[in-house]
């Protein structure tokens, strides 16, 4: 996949015992002339050839796809380097090895496809196969053919392997799909018209890119430059969008190239049938849209020629308690017994805090270290005061409780960025364009396990308030990039055998992807309308499937099916006229509401109506606390956005009900 994948003698650990540290290096000094060591940054232990040159940074060449980055910005990186040197020098900690494990061949394909709900077109499963084609029917042809690759892969390992159970050919699975499709009413109406609209995209991009992705390669400009905002496409398959586009990248990026300071603006266009966000929908269609967006990513990843390999951690044993080197998941069972419904680890909260409270405009905020030796003793004190709220904040310096945020997210027994995507997201940077990474970066936070997704969307949140005081703190996004580039991507950027020149480069290339984390986080918790859609249709068709059951069940019960079919033919009241939606609002004073549909009502308007008629303690309900949900018919459960346009929304899904309450915790 990239400059890892290739590179020998690279393991991620957490902090070994002095006595395995000993036994580590020796056993790679077998294997070549010069002694080896094991250097510890933060987290992760990394195993080079030699330590000679420590952190010290390399000279400056400027390489094809890192032009913007110059000596001057990546002496933060360094410098950065050096100080968790420094840092770790002091923290001698004992914990369990935390090593990636390298699959077998056709493992990573066979986990690949459970993850994403496939484990019935291989062995022996629980699941319904019927699932699975109702599921492969709704994948465009990009996903559908990374599917086909990884099932390929899966049944010619287990021939290989004489695997006792049956394993199917991969085309008669996608034979049973294409049937599927033809089968279903309208199924070559909607494939004939993706395809269509994908050639219109292919157009679109094509007109656009003369000005837009000129605008991002052009070189030299400022990195606060104005520049116009373009759409992103949310409607079709980044992927497709991809191959569509890529003849007409490969023959422009011959010609120009790019420019990493001077990011293009993007924004989601207006959607009439609303915006989804992450935290929108219910877990069942979370369930659905986190199999489609690993599969989406996969697709463009197969487009793009960029190899994506998930990597798995042996599971080890962790602390169980504390504030530092505990599992993220841990720190949260245990900080929720205090605070119900947390969703960010109380420490890392009163950390963020504490930097805020010292003014984000101090000179050098996250750049400049705390002492190393108070760092270990303040982390000593909070271990073993904070939860009993008896340790004083008012002693903790505004840099070293940068410090100590830094350090927190260093000792994570497993990355942030988590150990199967870590790789995935580091490979974003060999994507050949801006909106690419975008679409990469969006459907990686998709992926990103609930507890690791809320912590990241915080710190880049925060991140961003230190970078609106620039002007006075001298921190700019490619200076906050370079600082915390290190501490997110560790076990990427260090001790790797490799030239000065790649050094350089790998360290610019996850400051890039820093970069691009915090320029687009605005983008990146969006589930992409196409995803949505995909949903939608999954559950279409599960309904389909569950009243021809129960038709063929109350036939055998000689049940008045007519009846039956009458009762079922709307969800909404029997008195509703045509146009006209109820809205149920069961925990506010008026609980019901028939709303007449126009063309310009929307979800705001309708909370409103129900707002303008509070009484007593109701009347207290402010916007922000109470939400429009769209519920049943194609979807499980989704909450809108305020600029949701009603009428096009009931058109979309005629079956659904609409109900006011708040998001639960």
């Amino acid at each position: 996949m990239n400059w890892l994948s290739s590179s020998p003698g690279v393991v991620l650990t957490a902090y070994h015992p002095s006595g395995k540290d000993q036994v580590v290096g020796e056993s790679h000094a077998k294997g070549g002339d010069e002694a080896t060591s094991s250097r510890r940054y933060g987290q992760y232990t990394m195993i080079q050839e030699s330590s000679a040159k420590g952190t010290e940074k390399p000279p400056f060449n400027r390489s094809s796809s890192q032009d913007s980055l110059n000596e001057v910005s990546m002496e933060d990186y360094w410098t950065e380097l050096e100080n968790i040197k420094k840092s770790n020098e002091n923290r001698q900690e004992s914990q369990e090895a935390v090593v990636v494990k390298e699959p077998d061949e056709g493992e990573l394909e066979e986990e690949w496809l459970k993850e994403a709900g496939l484990s019935n077109l291989f062995g022996e499963s629980a699941d319904d196969p019927q699932e699975s084609m109702v599921f492969l029917a709704t994948l465009t042809r990009t996903q559908a053919a990374a599917v086909q690759k990884r099932v390929e892969t899966v049944s010619q390992t287990m021939r290989k392997k004489n695997k006792q159970h049956h394993i199917p050919d991969v085309r008669d699975i996608f034979a049973q799909q294409s049937e599927a499709q033809e089968k279903s009413p309208g199924g070559s109406e909607s494939l004939s018209a993706r395809t269509k609209e994908n050639k219109c995209q292919g157009k679109d991009d094509q007109a656009s890119s003369g000005t837009v992705d000129n605008k991002e390669l052009t070189p030299g400009l400022p990195e606060d430059a104005p520049a116009s905002e373009t759409d992103i496409n949310l409607e079709v398959s980044f992927a497709e969008q991809a191959v569509n586009q890529k003849e007409l990248i490969r023959e422009r990026m011959q010609k120009i190239k790019g420019n990493d300071a001077s990011l293009p603006s993007f924004r989601l266009p207006k959607d009439k049938t609303g915006t989804t966000r992450i935290g929108d929908l219910a877990p069942q269609d979370m369930k659905k849209v986190f199999r489609l967006a690993l599969i989406e990513l996969t697709a463009l990843y197969d487009v793009l020629g960029v190899e994506l390999k998930q990597q798995k951690a042996v599971k080890i044993k962790t602390k169980d308690s504390g504030l530092f080197g505990v599992p993220l998941t841990t720190l949260l069972e245990q900080d929720q017994r205090k605070v119900p419904g947390t969703r960010i680890p109380l420490i890392f909260q009163k950390l963020i805090s504490r930097i805020e409270e010292g003014g984000l405009e101090t000179e050098g905020l996250l750049r400049i270290p705390g002492a190393a030796m108070r760092i270990k003793n303040l982390c000593q004190e909070l271990e073993a005061k904070f939860y009993e709220g008896t340790f004083n904040w008012e002693s903790v310096k505004q840099h070293d409780a940068a410090s100590l945020l830094k350090l927190f997210l260093r000792e994570l027994p497993q990355p942030l960025l988590s150990v199967e995507y870590l790789k995935a997201f580091q490979a974003v940077q060999n994507l050949p364009t801006k909106k690419e990474q975008l679409q990469a970066l969006n459907l990686l936070v998709i992926l990103l396990p609930d507890a690791n997704r809320d912590t990241l969307k915080a710190l880049l949140e925060f991140l961003q308030r230190v970078i609106d005081n620039k002007e006075k703190n001298k921190m700019t996004v490619v200076n906050v990039a370079m600082v915390m580039a290190p501490n997110l991507f560790m076990c990427h950027t260090l001790g790797l055998k490799s030239s000065e020149h790649r050094e350089f480069e790998m360290a610019a290339g996850t400051a890039n992807v820093m970069h691009l984390l915090i320029k687009y986080q605005k983008l990146l918790w969006t589930i992409p309308k196409f995803i949505v859609n995909q949903v939608r249709k999954q559950n279409t068709e599960s309904h389909k499937k569950e009243r021809r059951a129960m038709k063929k069940l109350l036939k055998k019960m000689a049940y008045d099916r007519e009846k039956h079919e009458k009762q079922e033919k709307t969800t909404n009241d029997a008195d509703v006229p045509q146009g006209v939606i109820r809205v149920q609002a069961p925990h506010l004073s008026k609980v019901s509401m028939a709303i007449q549909l126009t063309e310009e009502l929307k979800a705001s308007d309708v909370l409103a109506r129900f707002l303008s008629q509070e009484s007593g303690v109701a009347q207290t309900l402010k916007k922000g606390e109470i939400f429009l949900y769209e519920i049943g018919g194609n979807i499980g459960e989704r909450c809108l956005d305020d600029d949701t346009y009603m009428k096009d929304l009931y058109q979309l899904n005629p079956n659904a009900e609409w109900v006011i309450k708040s998001k639960p915790q």
